[in-house]
C-alpha cells in the first residue's frame, strides 16, 4: 500500500525520542489549559458569587423579598436534576476509562512509526482495493507525520475519556457521546479497516466488527436525551440488536468453507487455530503465552467442536436477548459475559500487549453494551419513580422561555456564571485537552509533505559548516562550462550522482527535484547541482540519458556537471567523497552526500541523503529537509 510504510524500524531512537519530547510539550500545553481553566472558574465564581449576594442583601434591605427571603418572582428552589440512569451511568464511565486506557497505549514508543505499516495496513491487507484505497489516505497521513499523528491521537482520545467521565448530564454529556462517536468512526475506517467487515477471514471470535464501532454505539447511547432512558424501551432496542449481532455472527461461523470448522487442514492450521498461534508470537508474560499456546493445540486438535461450541452459543444466546424478558437476559447477560471473557484471553489474548496494541479489542465493550442493554430494561423501581415523578416536576415548574436581551443584563450573567459547576469547568478542560492535539492532526492532514524527521532518522544529524567550496569548472547536460564562480549570487544544493546507477542515485535524483518544487518562487535563487560520481560513464551523453529518465531535463534551475575523470577525481577529493567501481558492472560504490552552499559559495551545511527504504515518505522527508536547508541559508545575510 503506498506511502503507508516508511520503512523505518518502529524503535528508531530519532522517531522515539521526537515523540516522546512532542508527548512532554503537549502534556505541558494540556497541565495549563487544565490549570487556567479551574483558575478562571474559582475567580469568576467567586466574583459571581460576591456580586449576587450584593444584589440579594440590597434587595432584602429594599424590601424586595419576601418571608423566606427569596427574591419575589424567583420561582422558588431550583427542581433537583434527575439522577442519572444506571445504564447510561455504566456506559458513561466505563468507555470514559477506555478512552483514557486506549489513550495511554498510544503513547507506547513504538506507535510513532509502527502504526501505519505494523497496525493499519495488516488489517487492511486482505480487504478489497476500495478498502485499502480509503485506508491508504489515513495511513498515509500518519506514516509522513509520526510524530504528530501518534502524539494527537494520544491525546484526543484522553480528553474523550475525560469528557465523557467529568460531564454526567446536560449537553455537555450528550456532546461527549457526540465526540465518542465521531472519533471512533474515525479510527473504525482509517484505524480498523471498517473492523475488517469486508475482508475474508470476518469472524466473532477476533473482534468483528472492530472494537471501535462499540465505543461508537457506546457513544451513541449516552448522546440520547434524558427522557429515551425512562423506560425500558432503550433497553430493549440495545438488547434486540445485540441479540441480531450474536444470531448473524453464528450464520458467519458456521458458514462452510471459511476454513473455521477444521483443526487442521492439509497438515497446515485451521483458519482458527492459525489465528491463535499468530497471537502466540506477540510479546507478553510467559503464563499467558502458555495458555494461549495451549488453546491453539487443543483447537487444533478439536477444531471442529470448538466452532460448533461457538456457533451454537452466539445463536442460543442471540436468541435470548432477543426474547427482552428481563430473567432469561439476566442469565444472558452473565453466560455472554463468560463466553466473552474466554474469547477476550484464549483466542484475543487480551488484545493490546505487545507494544503496538491499540485497544483491549471487542469483548469488554461489548460487554458493557448489553450489560447496559440488560440495566435500561429493569431501572431500579426507586430510579424508575424519582425519574417519573421528577421528570413531571421539571415539566410543570418549566420556566418560561428568556428573551436573549434579558439574558445579556449584567445580573443574568453573573447568576449564569455562578451556576457553571466544577463539572462543566472540567468539561471545558478536556475539550481543551482534545484540542491540544486535534490541532496538530489537522496540520498534519493539510500537509502533504513528510516531517523532516525522517528523513534525519536515517541520516543522522546535520553537520553545520562555513568554509570555502571546492572550486569546479566542469561541463552541464547541454554542453556549457559551468563554474562555481558563474553561481555566486545564489544558493547551490549539490550532490553527487552515478549516471547509471539504478538504486540509490534515481531516488536521490527525485528528492532534489522534489525540494526544487518545495522552493516555490525561492527556487530562482537556488540551483540544483549534481556532478558526476562514475569514472567509467561520465560523457554528456549519460548525463543527458539520466536526465530524460528522471525527468529532470525541463527542470530550469538543475545542473548536472561532468568532466574529464582527472577533473572529477579532483573534485570528489577536495569534497571528501570516495568512489569505487563495483566487481563486474558499471555501477559505482560512493557516498550519497549533499552540501548547501551559500551566495558567496561557502559551504554552510553538510547533509547525508541516502535514500535509506526509498519509501514515499522518507523520499517527500528528505525533500522538505533538503528545501528547508536552502531556504535558512537563503534567510541569512
Amino acid at each position: 500500500m503506498p506511502g503507508m510504510n516508511s520503512g523505518l524500524d518502529p524503535s528508531d531512537p530519532t522517531i522515539v525520542n521526537a515523540f516522546r519530547s512532542a508527548l512532554l510539550h503537549q502534556w505541558l500545553i494540556a497541565a495549563a489549559i487544565l490549570v487556567l481553566l479551574l483558575l478562571v472558574w474559582g475567580t469568576t465564581r467567586a466574583w459571581a458569587t460576591v456580586q449576587v449576594t450584593g444584589d440579594e442583601a440590597a434587595e432584602s434591605t429594599g424590601g424586595a423579598a419576601g418571608p423566606t427571603g427569596e427574591a419575589a418572582g424567583s420561582g422558588g428552589a431550583k427542581a433537583k436534576a434527575p439522577a442519572e440512569p444506571r445504564a447510561r451511568r455504566l456506559l458513561r464511565i466505563a468507555f470514559g476509562l477506555i478512552w483514557i486506557f486506549d489513550g495511554l497505549l498510544q503513547a507506547q514508543p513504538k506507535m510513532a512509526a509502527g502504526m501505519p505499516s505494523l497496525v493499519i495496513e495488516p488489517t487492511a491487507a486482505n480487504s478489497p482495493a476500495w478498502v485499502q484505497h480509503v485506508v491508504n489516505w489515513g495511513g498515509t497521513i500518519w506514516s509522513y507525520h509520526p510524530v504528530q499523528a501518534g502524539a494527537s491521537a494520544v491525546w484526543i482520545q484522553v480528553g474523550i475519556g475525560l469528557w465523557l467521565i467529568v460531564a454526567e448530564r446536560g449537553w455537555w454529556s450528550r456532546a461527549a457521546g457526540l465526540a465518542s462517536v465521531g472519533w471512533g468512526l474515525l479510527v473504525w475506517v482509517f484505524g480498523e479497516s471498517f473492523g475488517g467487515i469486508f475482508a475474508p477471514g470476518l469472524t466473532w471470535l477476533f473482534g468483528a466488527p472492530g472494537a471501535v464501532l462499540f465505543y461508537a454505539v457506546a457513544g451513541a447511547l449516552i448522546a440520547l436525551p434524558q427522557r429515551a432512558w425512562q423506560t425500558p424501551r432503550t433497553g430493549r432496542l440495545i438488547l434486540a440488536g445485540t441479540g441480531t449481532f450474536f444470531i448473524g455472527m453464528a450464520v458467519l461461523q458456521a458458514w462452510p468453507g471459511r476454513g473455521f470448522w477444521q483443526g487442521t487442514a492439509g497438515g497446515q492450521p485451521g483458519t482458527l487455530t492459525g489465528m491463535v498461534q499468530s497471537m502466540t508470537q506477540t510479546s507478553q508474560p510467559h503464563l499467558l503465552s502458555a495458555i494461549v499456546s495451549s488453546f491453539a493445540s487443543f483447537t487444533a486438535a478439536h477444531g471442529f467442536a470448538v466452532n460448533l461450541f461457538t456457533v451454537i452459543a452466539l445463536a442460543v444466546l442471540g436468541a435470548a436477548f432477543l426474547t427482552g424478558r428481563p430473567r432469561l437476559v439476566r442469565v444472558a447477560v452473565i453466560a455472554a459475559t463468560v463466553l466473552c471473557l474466554a474469547d477476550w484471553v484464549l483466542i484475543e489474548d487480551l488484545g493490546f500487549l505487545g507494544g503496538l496494541g491499540t485497544d483491549p479489542n471487542s469483548m469488554i465493550p461489548m460487554i458493557l453494551v448489553f450489560t447496559a442493554g440488560y440495566l435500561a430494561l429493569t431501572p431500579a423501581p426507586a430510579a424508575a419513580e424519582q425519574g417519573a415523578e421528577q421528570g413531571a416536576e421539571q415539566a410543570a415548574a418549566a420556566p418560561e422561555p428568556v428573551p436573549w436581551r434579558e439574558r445579556l443584563r449584567p445580573a443574568a450573567v453573573r447568576e449564569a456564571v455562578g451556576a457553571v459547576s466544577v463539572r462543566t469547568a472540567a468539561a471545558l478542560g478536556a475539550i481543551g485537552v482534545i484540542l491540544v492535539g486535534a490541532a496538530p492532526m489537522a496540520a498534519a492532514s493539510a500537509n502533504r509533505n513528510a516531517d523532516p524527521i525522517l528523513a534525519e532518522a536515517i541520516s543522522g544529524s546535520t553537520g553545520t559548516l562555513d568554509q570555502p567550496a571546492p572550486a569546479f569548472q566542469l561541463t552541464s547536460q547541454n554542453g556549457k562550462q559551468v563554474t562555481l564562480a558563474s553561481l555566486r549570487g545564489k544558493v547551490i544544493l549539490l550532490t553527487f550522482l552515478d549516471p547509471v546507477c539504478v538504486s540509490d542515485c534515481p531516488l536521490i535524483a527525485q528528492e532534489v527535484r522534489q525540494a526544487g518544487q518545495l522552493l516555490g518562487t525561492d527556487a530562482r535563487q537556488v540551483e540544483l547541482v549534481a556532478i558526476v560520481i562514475n569514472p567509467l560513464y561520465y560523457n554528456v551523453a549519460y548525463t543527458q540519458a539520466f536526465d530524460k529518465q528522471e525527468n529532470l531535463d525541463n527542470v530550469p534551475n538543475w545542473l548536472y556537471l561532468t568532466g574529464s575523470p582527472s577533473q572529477l577525481e579532483n573534485i570528489w577529493r577536495g569534497y571528501g567523497v570516495t568512489a569505487e567501481i563495483s566487481t563486474g558492472g558499471a555501477m559505482v560504490a560512493h557516498d550519497d552526500i549533499a552540501f548547501v552552499l551559500d551566495r558567496s559559495g561557502n559551504i554552510r551545511e553538510e547533509l547525508s541523503d541516502d535514500p535509506g527504504p526509498g519509501t514515499t515518505s522518507t523520499m517527500s522527508s528528505y525533500a522538505v529537509l533538503l528545501a528547508d536547508a536552502a531556504r535558512q541559508t537563503l534567510g541569512e545575510p
